[in-house]
This record gives structure tokens, C-alpha cells and sequence, in this order.
């Protein structure tokens, strides 16, 4: 089974944690918006007393995480219409 949307998602995380690292989102707001992590991590604790590194492995997990329950789906239907046919 090829996993591409789950290559896909993580990607995508990947992009995502170098664009904030590299300093071109120096208020991090393309982060915030789009890091599921970052979401939770703000409504539990201070933002700024979290590890970034942290952050960015957790991003990257959870699109991965993402993309794998999609490919999921998308496997599982596949095979149900196989089954009809």
C-alpha cells in the first residue's frame, strides 16, 4: 500500500516549520494558524515556555498523522468498490 497523501501532509508540516524558522513569519501567525500542536499548546500553557523544536517535530507528526488517516479513508473505500464490481 503507497502512502501519498501521508508523504504529502508531512511535507506540507515540514514546509511549514522551515518557512517559521527561516524569519519570514517574524509574528509566527502562519504558524499559529496553520499548527494543530501550536493550537493546544497555547490554551495549556505559555506559548513562549514551549521548546520550538518540540513544536516543530509535533507539527510535522501530526500532518503525518493527517495524511495517514486520509490514505486510510482512501484505501478503504477503493476497496469497497472493488467488492461491488
Amino acid at each position: 500500500m503507497r502512502y501519498p497523501v501521508t508523504i504529502a501532509a508531512s511535507l506540507i508540516g515540514l514546509l511549514l516549520c522551515l518557512y517559521n524558522s527561516t524569519g519570514y513569519d517574524p509574528h509566527n501567525f502562519v504558524f499559529f494558524m496553520f499548527s494543530v500542536p501550536a493550537w493546544f499548546a497555547d490554551m495549556i500553557m505559555d506559548i513562549h515556555n514551549v521548546n520550538v523544536y518540540f513544536m516543530y517535530i509535533l507539527t510535522i507528526a501530526s500532518y503525518a498523522l493527517l495524511g495517514y488517516i486520509c490514505d486510510q479513508i482512501i484505501a478503504r473505500t477503493r476497496g469497497r468498490r472493488r467488492s461491488y464490481d
